[in-house]
């Protein structure tokens, strides 16, 4: 999956956030935080060639069904790309 804008994760004080970067930074006014799954997610984007990949990494971490995972990940998948952060 490709991450069209710049964004670093950091972690502060025990949250996780996005903090937009560059250009970005003058379009995105704000942080963007995301969950501990979310962060987990985010470091996999640059690798992951499908949904189906990040649903079989979350799985092989986390004691979660499959259903929850697929429709997690939908949910946060389609709330990047809603802000424009992924395509």
């Amino acid at each position: 999956m490709q991450i069209k804008k710049e964004f670093v994760l950091r972690e502060i004080a025990g949250d996780f956030v996005l903090v937009p970067v560059g250009k970005t930074g003058n379009e995105f006014k704000g942080l963007f935080p995301i969950s501990e799954t979310g962060a987990f997610i985010w470091n996999l984007l640059p690798e992951a060639d499908s949904q189906d990949y990040i649903i079989e990494k979350l799985l092989s971490e986390y004691e979660v069904d499959r259903e929850t995972v697929s429709a997690d990940v939908s949910e946060f998948l389609s709330n990047l790309r809603e802000y424009g952060i992924i395509d």
